[in-house]
């Protein structure tokens, strides 16, 4: 009898969430929900833009070695050609059909397509230093984007 009344004792020293400090809880998570949504967002598209550059990057990176080995190549050499002579493992998102050019510098024409969000980016004739260069987030293109040289 004794071990009932202190349960009785027990039960009624418990405390426990009320409605109302549940819902403020419900509706401060929605809150932090609602700030960080957009913000992940913004980080994946930003990645993405910046993942095709560096794409971009290292296919101008192996035809500087391409050239360097084949200093009597004659032609712009395409990234196919660079993955079958084994100078690029694989080019990201860059096309197959992409080039780049045999003078100095080096110079990507390329089209990536849907490579932030539903748009595409185009290298039109850049260099690694104009790429780098290139300021633009990801999070903010709204049409397809062009990344052009400046000579």
């Amino acid at each position: 009898m004794f071990k009932k009344i202190l349960n009785k004792k027990q039960l009624k020293n418990q405390k426990g969430l009320t409605l109302i400090e549940l819902l403020a809880v419900i509706v401060i998570l929605a809150i932090v929900a609602a700030i960080a949504i957009p913000a992940i967002g913004n980080i994946i598209d930003n990645s993405k833009f910046n993942g095709v550059k560096a794409d971009a990057i290292n296919v101008i990176n192996a035809a500087n070695l391409y050239y360097t080995d084949n200093p009597e190549a004659a032609n712009d050499v395409t990234v196919d050609k660079l993955k079958e002579d084994k100078y690029l493992d694989t080019a990201g998102k860059i096309p197959g059909v992409s080039t780049v050019t045999k003078e100095v510098p080096r110079r990507l024409d390329a089209t990536v397509e849907k490579a932030v969000k539903s748009f595409n980016v185009k290298f039109d004739k850049v260099t690694i230093d104009e790429i780098n260069g290139n300021k633009e987030k990801g999070s903010k293109i709204e049409q397809d984007y062009t990344i052009t040289s400046k000579k």
